[in-house]
């Protein structure tokens, strides 16, 4: 069975820190691209960083290039989300997804951890 499973999310003050985990299960991690993407209410999803941990290139969003770090831990089958300098409007559900390029398709979706970012 195929699982994406984010931890780390929570409440922090405007200029904290938070590492968002993604723990992958059931398909072969490397033959995959990881992505984050977020989506706070009323505004669409939008992909926030991505990477491969075959090569471990990286794409980021222009919005959280310099302050967020992508990176994989190929023998756990995890990737993390290193978010510093979080301002408010990083607020949103943050959510894991496995695809086959960086550019999707993403075949495979976690259940989401929430971020809030108080000001």
């Amino acid at each position: 069975e195929v699982q994406l499973v984010e931890s780390g999310g929570g409440l922090v003050q405007a200029g904290g820190s938070l590492r968002l985990s993604c723990a992958a299960s059931g398909f072969i991690f490397d033959d995959y691209v990881i992505g984050w993407f977020r989506q706070a209410p009323g505004k669409e999803r939008e992909g926030v960083s991505c990477i491969s941990p075959s090569d471990g290139s990286t794409v980021y969003a222009d919005s959280v290039k310099g302050r967020f770090t992508i990176s994989s831990d190929n023998a756990e089958n995890t990737v993390y989300l290193q978010m510093n300098n979080l301002q408010p409007e990083d607020t949103a559900v943050y959510y894991c997804a496995a695809g086959a390029t960086t550019q999707g398709p993403w075949s495979y979706w976690g259940q989401g951890t929430q971020v809030t970012v108080s000001s």
